[in-house]
């Protein structure tokens, strides 16, 4: 594998797990009867659609067909990925659940 060949695999890698840290994000709203795009949007009131979330909340499904999917899960994916910001607005929503 060639260096070009390397690098295009680690991008991929690195979208396909973005996607699922959206996905993650989505459904845990969904779980917790919140709605992701609102979410977004406190924390990043300045950009346009998110077509990424747009895409994954496709593929959420219902709270009753889901598996929990924890808080710290949730938090620890948004910051890993560098959504700060996100993991604020999504901490503060599970304040509000205490």
């Amino acid at each position: 594998m060639d260096r070009k060949q390397l690098e295009e695999q680690i991008i991929e890698k690195y979208q396909n797990d973005e996607k699922m840290m959206i996905l993650i994000f989505a459904q845990w709203c969904i779980n917790h009867e919140l709605e992701p795009v609102k979410l977004y949007q406190m924390a990043y009131p300045g950009q346009m659609k998110n077509h990424a979330l747009e895409e994954a909340m496709e593929l959420t499904v219902p709270k009753n067909e889901a598996e929990d999917i924890p808080n710290e899960t949730v938090l620890n994916v948004l910051q890993l990925f560098g959504n700060d910001d996100l993991a604020f607005v999504v901490q503060s929503e599970i304040e509000k659940f205490k």
